[in-house]
């Protein structure tokens, strides 16, 4: 969700009101960026990948795709490893930059390890997934195909620069937490680890597609019904209680907080404070959800769960929780 509780950002929009006022918000999923742009331009792919600096450097990179090409912000290993974390954005994803890096200091937390970080660019709305079709409410001229790009296209560019296929982890909040654990579900072979933060870890929840229907809306007039039909086997696979039997074994971290806002989260105003306690509280309610669902399957070990008794839906409070989960995702890159 936005991290726009912070000044300059209009990350919580109109919708929350117009959700909290007909009672769906109390299924709100989040947003994060806080500028709705245009998704992804189309022009002619960046041919091969050339080395532009040395490790632990920073460069951005065009990557050929089915979606045209798609920016994506590296932080080189600092001596050259092979391992690599995935950062994923949330629902209002912008153009031109990953929220990861210019909303948190996540780069800092990783420069002196020997993993590249890697921020896709873009994305608003998409859950990450692999649509049924272009959303038919905003003109879209292609079709999102995210998941593909993450697990196939991506990987394969970045091969080309030493960057492993098989040896990742991928960290996801809000709209992208449930992203990154269908990530992991389903391509194990490629993600050792997975982190979600404040993310809608139950999607049977009544009321939810709804609620998503309105937000994606909201964030920049996609339709929910092109990524998927209801209750369809392509939905039904997005769903984190749906999947959870295949995230057996792996190792996780996940959280989401009270909604409680400390004194720092309430200077970003009444209007936007409320709107983050609420959408935080639902998190923390599906978390927990999902938390039962996977002790139901007696999936116990190698899950970290955090719920701080103190924060909101914001950026401040996902980079904190980077900075706790560090530990596990280097552990489980063996980094």
């Amino acid at each position: 969700m936005p991290g726009g509780v912070r000044s300059g950002r209009s990350a919580h929009r109109g919708w929350g009101a117009r959700l909290l006022a007909t009672g769906a918000a109390a299924l709100a999923i989040p947003t994060a960026a806080a500028v709705a742009a245009p998704t992804i331009a189309i022009a002619a792919p960046i041919a091969g990948p050339v080395h532009r600096t040395p490790a632990g450097g920073y460069d951005e990179l065009m990557v050929p795709s089915s979606m045209g090409p798609v920016k994506v912000q590296v932080q080189w290993a600092k001596n050259g490893g092979d391992k690599a974390i995935y950062l994923l954005d949330g629902l209002r994803a912008r153009d031109d930059k990953n929220a990861w890096s210019f909303e948190t200091n996540a780069q800092q937390q990783f420069e002196n390890d020997d993993v590249t970080l890697v921020m896709p660019v873009g994305g608003q709305s998409s859950w990450y997934a692999d649509w049924v079709s272009a959303s038919n409410t905003n003109g879209q001229k292609f079709t999102y195909k995210w998941e593909t790009f993450l697990t196939k296209e991506l990987p394969d560019f970045l091969a080309g620069y030493g960057v492993s296929r098989t040896n990742n982890a991928v960290v996801g909040l809000s709209m992208s937490g449930p992203a990154a654990l269908r990530m992991a579900a389903y391509h194990r072979d490629q993600f050792k680890q997975a982190c979600s933060f404040s993310g809608p870890l139950d999607w049977n929840a009544p009321g939810m597609r709804e609620a998503m229907r309105v937000m994606m809306l909201d964030a920049g007039r996609f339709n929910v019904d092109s990524m998927a039909a209801p209750w369809s086997p392509a939905w039904l696979r997005m769903d984190p209680s749906v999947f959870a039997p295949q995230l057996k074994g792996l190792p996780m971290y996940i959280s989401a907080a009270s909604g409680l806002p400390s004194g720092t989260d309430a200077q970003a105003g009444a209007f936007n404070t409320m709107n983050a306690m609420g959408i935080e509280a639902i998190a923390m309610v599906t978390t927990h959800l999902f938390q039962a669902r996977m002790n139901q399957l007696g999936f116990k070990n190698n899950v970290t769960y955090d719920y701080p008794a103190i924060g909101v839906h914001n950026w401040k409070n996902w980079e904190a929780e980077l900075w706790k989960a560090r530990p596990s995702i280097l552990a489980a890159l063996n980094s």
